[in-house]
């Protein structure tokens, strides 16, 4: 069987048979607004909007392919499932993981004979289009050029790096946010009381709710399978209430007493960084799985990670703060829970470094001096002297290129007079911080700053 005329089958087995599919199947959005969160995505005369064809006359308008950017279980399935059912077209869904050109092509070639023969248009949802080569993406251009399909194609990863730029330049281009916690809890709620979900068989305490959103992690059909597992265990107890412990079994993770926006969220993440500081790695990595669990924000770990390279590690160990830059980078990318690898990866490397302060001891002094008023005219030799008029005011004069010498460095003064003895930087002889040491030593005394 093709693989359209297959997803065909099963959605509309889904639809005549809603209480077997899984809940967060039953709970899809049926229309634009019933879709939770991506707010910026939804406003009137949006781009998505006008591509279901409000505000322009009930016909769509716009680009035939749409590419949606964002994290896992935002609502990429959703939005490409909504745009099919408000225009009226056939719902196809392939994953790059599985498919490839041939199942691409059968999907293309019998979107072409339902358009022909029944007049029924054909969205394509293709799921992780990152995941196809640059060949596989190729072969979807003619079927977009075309408008043989509407094709909708889902990536968690940057998409002016994993799609091809004939493919990106035919898109409309859409990015999709974290869920809140707020829009979980109101999806958790709509299920819960919905009939099509669990028609108010149990209800959900607050503390089990609040752990649910920890679970979720910003994962709409996370939050969604918790919960009806934890739903069923329920039930086939004879309970009609969600507990906490009946949570935390089905779903086999622990409550974290973590609040994100109180003291706990300062505590935990203060702890983090002063077991970085003191080498603990064992210590660190317990903290960081705390803020894993608790649904803290992966790029507020990875942005506590740079601060710590610098601040800590400086120079002792110069890859650190490449290491907690990079590791920021594919957070952003990623998300969770792939996210959770590389902040490992990072708090592991920043934790067994050589440390020290040095740089930021250097430059907290250096501020406190300019803030004291220290500071003075830059030297003449040192000024600009590239515009007309600067030789007339001795801008420049005197001025000795380092390149010119044997040693590359020449003896003259760079700081203001005020500040020209002044010493900021005290390296420590901590890891590969030892050879800069040796360096300002070496420096400082071909400048005439120290006797030899």
């Amino acid at each position: 069987m093709e693989p359209d005329l297959f997803t065909a089958a099963a959605e509309e087995r889904q639809e005549k048979e809603p209480s077997s599919s899984p809940l967060a199947v039953r709970m899809r959005p049926r229309t634009l607004d019933e879709v939770v969160g991506q707010q910026h995505l939804l406003k009137p005369g949006s781009p998505l909007r006008r591509l279901v064809g409000e505000g322009t006359s009930g016909s769509p308008a716009g680009p035939s392919s749409v590419i949606l950017w964002g994290p896992p279980g935002t609502g990429k399935t959703t939005l490409a499932y909504v745009v099919s059912k408000a225009t009226n077209k056939r719902f196809v869904e392939l994953s790059a993981i599985t498919a490839g050109v041939k199942e691409v092509r059968a999907v293309i070639d019998g979107a072409r004979r339902a358009s022909g023969g029944y007049g029924k248009e054909t969205v394509l949802f293709l799921d992780e289009i990152h995941r196809f080569s640059k060949a596989q993406q190729d072969s979807l251009l003619p079927a977009v050029e075309n408008r043989w399909v509407t094709l909708i194609a889902a990536t968690t990863e940057n998409p002016y790096f994993s799609v091809i730029s004939p493919l990106l330049s035919r898109s409309l281009l859409l990015t999709l946010e974290p869920l809140t916690d707020d829009d979980i809890r109101d999806l958790l709620r709509r299920a819960l009381a919905d009939e099509r979900g669990l028609g108010g068989a149990v209800a959900l305490p607050e503390d089990t709710e609040d752990h649910l959103l920890r679970i979720a992690g910003g994962d709409a059909r996370r939050a969604l399978t918790a919960l009806e597992a934890a739903a069923g265990a329920a039930l086939d107890k004879g309970e009609t209430e969600i507990g906490l412990t009946t949570l935390e079994e089905t779903v086999d993770r622990a409550a974290v007493k973590y609040d994100r926006d109180g003291d706990q969220h300062y505590d935990v993440a203060s702890a983090l960084i002063k077991s970085i500081r003191g080498s603990d790695v064992d210590a660190a990595l317990h903290y960081l799985a705390r803020m894993i669990e608790a649904g803290e924000d992966p790029r507020f770990i990875a942005r506590r990670l740079m601060i710590s390279a610098s601040e800590d590690i400086g120079l002792a160990d110069p890859h650190a703060l490449p290491i907690a830059v990079a590791a920021a980078q594919a957070v952003a990318m990623i998300g969770f829970p792939e996210a959770a690898l590389t902040l490992s990866h990072a708090t592991i490397a920043l934790a067994l470094a050589p440390k020290s302060n040095a740089a930021t001891t250097a430059i907290g002094a250096a501020l406190d001096d300019v803030r004291k008023g220290l500071a003075g005219p830059v030297p003449p030799h040192l000024r600009d002297s590239h515009y007309k008029g600067a030789g007339k005011l001795g801008h420049g004069q005197g001025y000795v290129y380092p390149h010119d010498l044997p040693e590359g460095i020449a003896a003259q003064q760079y700081a203001p007079d005020a500040l020209k003895d002044r010493e900021y930087y005290t390296p420590t002889r901590h890891g590969a911080e030892a050879r800069y040491a040796d360096a300002v030593e070496w420096t400082r005394k071909h400048l005439g700053r120290r006797r030899s």
